[in-house]
């Protein structure tokens, strides 16, 4: 995949198939328009051109922007999307001045101009342009005049719910793990480096890496004890990880550690992607250490069972 972080750096295409969005986390819906669109790409032996924004566009325009988590981070996004085997990915700054160009403009000037769509495919109630102003309708009646097809992508539901990069938020700061796995159609993760903490854990039998994220914007779940997944490097281990300010012992900011199983090495400085199974409790405060190392005991047998 080729990725383009400006879009002057991208040259016109003679059979670009093309779709835009944010496309935070990737998720099942998101999967469904990428699946689309190389079947598409591949019935007219042309190429496919993702569109997408850095910042997140309400991080530029919204009032309430401060408190938007992301899902994916812009090296995780490109990751995914070339696992998916998009063939070129452009990546617009998103500015206040691009948030200004008209849905005319964006679609003169950047889908016909300087890609050369053939054809557009989209996803379900797609807006763009200034004030989200442009719809399919608006691309199905001009779409002749431009020189494009155009495909509208239905929503993508389960269990009558559908699917979107804010629903999933809203399941993972509740901590509800299950669904927003299934809505991602993966594993939720984080990745970060390992950074020294007070090394409590060592002294009541539960030694933790203490993990910094790589983004601020990062969305951490809810705060409690999961069952995860951790890679290091090429190899993959079970542990349990804790998210919080840990009251029992008058912790001073909020903290994720994790506790990897049936590992003995020194990994600080390393990095880390640890992917969410299933939360196991709320974070509690508990009458002194012995409390908490017998709860931490449960813990890790109750994530042993889901790991197996």
């Amino acid at each position: 995949m080729k990725v383009y972080q400006e879009l002057e750096d991208f040259r016109k295409l003679p059979n670009a198939v093309v779709t835009s969005g944010t496309f935070d986390g990737v998720h099942i819906g998101h999967q469904k328009i990428l699946a689309r669109l190389e079947k598409v790409r591949q019935s007219i032996g042309g190429e496919s051109v993702v569109i997408t924004f850095w910042p997140h566009p309400r991080k530029v325009v919204s009032t309430d922007s401060d408190d938007l988590k992301l899902l994916t981070t812009i090296e995780e996004k490109i990751e995914l999307l070339e696992q998916v085997g998009v063939n070129h990915l452009i990546i617009i700054p998103f500015t206040k001045e691009f948030s200004q160009l008209s849905s005319e403009q964006f679609v003169r000037e950047i889908i016909v101009e300087k890609i050369g769509t053939k054809k557009l495919v989209i996803g379900y109630d797609h807006r763009f342009g200034r004030n989200r102003e442009g719809s399919f309708e608006y691309l199905v009646q001009n779409a002749t005049h431009y020189g494009f097809e155009v495909e509208e992508i239905s929503r993508q539901d389960i269990e009558h719910i559908t699917v979107s990069s804010t629903r999933i938020r809203k399941a993972l700061l509740e901590g509800n793990i299950h669904p927003a796995n299934e809505y991602l159609g993966r594993n939720y993760s984080l990745q970060g480096k390992v950074i020294k903490g007070n090394q409590l854990g060592r002294t009541i039998g539960s030694p933790t890496a203490n993990i910094q994220g790589r983004d601020e914007y990062k969305l951490i779940p809810a705060d409690g004890v999961y069952a995860v997944k951790v890679q290091w490097k090429d190899a993959v281990y079970g542990g349990m990880l804790n998210i919080g300010m840990r009251p029992t012992v008058q912790g001073a900011h909020r903290t994720v550690e994790v506790n990897i199983f049936d590992f003995n090495q020194d990994i600080y400085d390393e990095a880390l992607k640890v992917s969410f199974l299933e939360r196991l409790r709320a974070e509690q405060k508990f009458s002194g250490l012995e409390a908490l190392k017998e709860q931490l005991r449960r813990d890790e047998e109750a994530a042993r069972k889901i790991l197996d």
